[in-house]
This record gives structure tokens, C-alpha cells and sequence, in this order.
């Protein structure tokens, strides 16, 4: 009989939460490395490479991968001949977890849970609760597999429930496209197939934990129908010329991973759910020997990328820049912006499209401004923020044209594509949309010399902040005519991969 320590449940739960904050699972830098070498897409193959350094830059500094450091999910198999020294329930061994990883003075992570989803909305301020899974099952030891999910990755699921005789192939085909960039390509989709609606999600998110092993299943070539389907999915999304951050490209799934359950004869559910850039997971066992010690990787497994300016580049200054300057740029120029930005995000956007429908004055004022949609990550030592990449921009998009119209707004900052009601608010107001690359926190936060909250100081994290920024990297996305990149990057893509293929058969 196993006997398991409460404190040992709470601190390997803590101990991974941190880890996988700043560790990617080597097996996905392998993979993003491969890609990238193959990658003949500039846009796709810069965004890659920027992913690839941040990796290397958290791995070595232990600081989040991105500044959305996720909802906990955890799956808990525990051994029939387990016996427990604990006086908390293990839901609550799990949530203090996470609780002191995410509190954690030397390395603390951004709290993005809020209780009364359809109400008050209110932080929880330690990113508890978590969402457990449990399993019991024979033996006596407690295996615990933890992920940290990021909201934008997770806002992109999908589920049906097909007839029998329907195409999953078809289905998922149909789906990927209408997922957008928002789920920060490259990465892993998980797919479940059969069981209940509730099931099929479920085995779709314990999916996205095993190993990346497609180039071995090509090389080896399908045995099941599991295996057949997943190669003849990871081609045709490929072929769908997405690409990394929804640029275009060749690559947009690392691999696929399908897991099945015997269904109603009746039924066929289906469920998707993506892992982005900043894939997030650890697995460890509890033997009754004490808490987990997870060892960390081999920096030598991050390769040796350098992310740099080409001569194409334009340096803008924000404090500077016209209406005349943005109407030069174009959908895919890399830009290096410098000066001073303010930041804002859906309940910064929501107050003051309030503000402005009651007639008042903003707290601040945004004509011939940037604004970046970021909520960083809390500042350490002598850090000006922590990481702060870019959140989804099209859930901004119902407050684009108030804020442009009504304030003398000129541009925007933030990640993946943007809805067509976004996109002609754009075009109608002569502004620009630029984004950061997803999955890229730390390295952006890099840029950041100085940050000041200067309005909604209640928002916490979603506070309007100032950021005063040095030479940081950015795409145009949608330019002053409404010419979106994420329309024609994946088009293009798309046609050439066709051709090569047609070439090759």
C-alpha cells in the first residue's frame, strides 16, 4: 500500500505549473525547428524563428513563454491501493498547486481565471480553480499529467455531431480555415471522435499531451485506421497554406493527435481542439518517495537562432508617425516600432465605449495613437513588465469603430487575423492593424523600456498602460485600404502548394 503525502501532491502540482511556464517539451522545439528549415514562406519562417528565440530566452531565464499563462487542466489517475495522508480533498491539493506556482515571487504568472463567467466576471487573483479529470485505476502509484491552456488556443475549439456516414477528413477541413490565426500556428490539433459530446472534447483536450511523432508515422506508414487518419490529416491542413501566425506557409500543424471511444449507433461526435506556440505540459508519478523532482532539459536542444532586422525593415516612431507614413504600408512589411504606445484590451474597450456613449471624456487620449491588446504578465527584479505578447484582436472588433470614429485612434496592435466588421472600420477610417507574433511574450516584453498604468487601475492585468518601447517587431496586417495578410498569405500559399504537389504526382 502506497501511502501519499498531501504536501507532496501540492508541490509536484506547483513545481510542474512553474516548469512548463518556461519550459517548452523539446519535442515541440524539434518540431518547430523542422519546420522552420523547411519553411520557404520570409513571413512564416521570421515568425517561427522569433518563437524559437523566445523559447530559448524563457528556458534560460525562467519566465512565461507567453504572458497568457493559461487555465490549469489536469488529468489525475490514481491507484486503487493508494492510501492518502491528507486532510484536503485532492481537488483541493491540486488547486493549492497551482495556487503557490502562480503566486511564485521569483517567477509570477499571470492570474486569467474569473469567477461568474456571465456576470461580475471577477478574478479569482491566483488562477485557481483548476479543471481536473480523474480516473481510478489499478496499482498504487497516482499518475498526474498537467497543462496550462492558453484562452486564445481554446477559443478555437470545435464540435459536431455528424451523421455515421459523414467525412471526419471533410469536417476538419472545413473547420480549420474558420479557426483563424487565433490559436497561434504552428502547433498541435487533438481530436476526438466517438463517445458522448462531453467525451469527444475530453479526449480531444488529453490528446494534445503525447509525443509529437509524425515524421516516425510517415516513415513507418499507417497501421489502424487512427494512424491512416492522422496522416491524411496532417497533409491536407498543411495543404491549406495557412501557415505560421496564419501568414501563409507550409507549415500549420506539427502533428495531429486522435484519440476514439466506441460511440452510439446513432452518432458520431467529433471534437477539435488546437495547441498553440505556447504548448504547455508535464507528466510525473507519485510513488509515496516524496514530491517530484522534474529535471530540466538540455539547453543544448534549442538550437542556436538569432532573430534580426533585414534591410527591408522600416523603423517607425510612434511619437512621429503620420497619416501620410501609414498609408505607405502594406500587408506583410516588418516593422521596429519606437516610442510610446498605450495598451487596452476587451474590459478596457468596453469601459470606454461606455464612457463615450454617456458623452464623457476618456481618461486618456488616443488621437494619432497606437494601441497594443495586451495584458502582460506582473514585473520581477528590474524588469519594465513581464511578457507581453498579443491577445486575439477580433474580440476587439465590435468596439473598432467607436474607438476610431470617436477618439482619432490611427493604428492597432495585436494578434491574428481581424473580422470583416474590424477590417472595414480599418479601411473607412484610413488606420492600420499590425500584429506581434503569438507565442513570443518574453522576447516583445524585450522591446518594453518602460511601462505605466494610467487608467482603469481596477482592470488589474486589463489596465490601459503606457509602454514606452525600443526597436519592436511587428507585421502590418490590415493596411489603410483593408488589404488583410491573413486573406492573401494563405491564398497564395495555398495555390503553391498545389502547384508542387500537381509537380510531384
Amino acid at each position: 500500500m502506497t501511502i501519499i503525502r498531501q504536501e507532496d501532491v501540492i508541490e509536484s502540482v506547483a513545481d510542474a505549473l512553474q516548469y512548463i511556464s518556461y519550459y517548452h517539451p523539446v519535442d515541440f522545439i524539434q518540431a518547430v525547428k523542422a519546420a522552420y528549415d523547411r519553411e520557404e514562406s520570409k513571413a512564416a519562417k521570421d515568425a517561427m524563428a522569433q518563437i524559437l528565440v523566445n523559447s530559448r530566452m524563457c528556458a534560460m531565464g525562467h519566465r512565461p513563454i507567453c504572458q497568457d499563462t493559461g487555465i490549469v487542466t489536469v488529468f489525475v489517475r490514481v491507484g486503487m491501493n493508494v492510501q492518502w495522508q491528507a486532510e484536503m480533498s485532492l481537488t483541493d491539493m491540486v488547486n493549492e498547486g497551482v495556487r503557490r506556482a502562480y503566486t511564485h515571487p521569483d517567477n509570477i504568472l499571470r492570474a486569467s481565471i474569473l469567477a461568474d463567467p456571465d456576470g461580475e466576471r471577477r478574478n479569482t487573483g491566483d488562477n485557481t480553480p483548476a479543471v481536473i479529470h480523474y480516473e481510478i485505476v489499478p496499482g498504487n502509484t497516482v499518475s498526474i499529467d498537467v497543462a496550462a491552456k492558453g484562452g486564445g488556443s481554446e477559443a478555437k475549439s470545435k464540435f459536431a455531431m455528424l451523421n455515421p456516414s459523414d467525412s471526419v477528413v471533410d469536417w476538419v477541413l472545413k473547420m480549420v480555415p474558420t479557426m483563424g490565426a487565433g490559436w497561434c500556428p504552428p502547433g498541435i490539433l487533438g481530436i476526438g471522435i466517438g463517445g458522448t459530446a462531453e467525451k469527444a472534447m475530453i479526449m480531444a483536450k488529453e490528446a494534445l499531451l503525447d509525443h509529437i511523432d509524425i515524421n516516425e508515422l510517415q516513415a513507418k506508414g499507417a497501421e489502424n485506421r487512427n494512424e491512416e487518419l492522422r496522416l491524411e490529416l496532417f497533409e491536407k491542413v498543411n495543404a491549406l497554406g495557412i501557415g505560421a501566425q496564419g501568414l501563409g506557409g507550409l507549415t500549420t500543424v506539427l502533428d495531429i493527435k486522435i484519440k476514439d471511444y466506441p460511440s452510439h449507433a446513432a452518432n458520431k461526435a467529433v471534437a477539435i481542439i488546437p495547441n498553440c506556440a505556447a504548448t504547455r505540459h508535464a507528466h510525473f508519478v507519485l510513488d509515496g518517495s516524496g514530491p517530484v523532482q522534474l529535471d530540466p532539459p538540455n539547453l543544448e536542444d534549442w538550437p542556436e537562432i538569432t532573430w534580426e532586422a533585414d534591410e527591408s525593415v522600416r523603423r517607425v516612431n510612434l511619437d512621429t508617425v503620420t497619416q501620410e507614413d501609414i498609408a505607405e504600408w502594406k500587408p506583410g512589411d516588418t516593422l521596429l516600432l519606437s516610442g510610446k504606445m498605450l495598451t487596452g484590451r476587451d474590459a478596457a474597450h468596453k469601459k470606454m465605449t461606455d464612457i463615450l456613449a454617456r458623452g464623457e471624456q476618456l481618461p486618456v487620449d488616443l488621437t494619432g495613437r497606437f494601441i497594443y491588446y495586451v495584458g502582460p504578465v506582473d514585473p520581477i527584479a528590474d524588469e519594465a513588465v513581464g511578457p507581453a505578447g498579443p491577445t486575439t484582436a477580433t474580440r476587439m472588433d465590435k468596439f473598432t469603430r467607436t474607438m476610431l470614429e470617436e477618439t482619432g485612434l490611427m493604428g492597432m496592435i495585436g494578434k491574428a487575423e481581424r473580422g470583416q466588421t474590424g477590417i472595414e472600420a480599418i479601411k473607412d477610417n484610413q488606420a492600420v492593424y499590425l500584429i506581434a507574433v503569438g507565442g513570443a511574450a518574453y522576447l516583445v516584453s524585450k522591446a518594453i523600456t518602460n511601462a505605466e498604468v494610467i487608467a482603469f487601475p481596477e482592470l488589474g492585468m486589463e489596465a490601459i498602460y503606457e509602454f514606452e518601447v525600443n526597436d519592436m517587431p511587428v507585421t502590418v496586417a490590415v493596411d489603410t485600404q483593408g488589404e488583410s495578410v491573413h486573406k492573401i498569405g494563405p491564398q497564395i500559399w495555398q495555390a503553391k502548394i498545389e502547384e508542387k504537389t500537381l509537380k510531384l504526382s
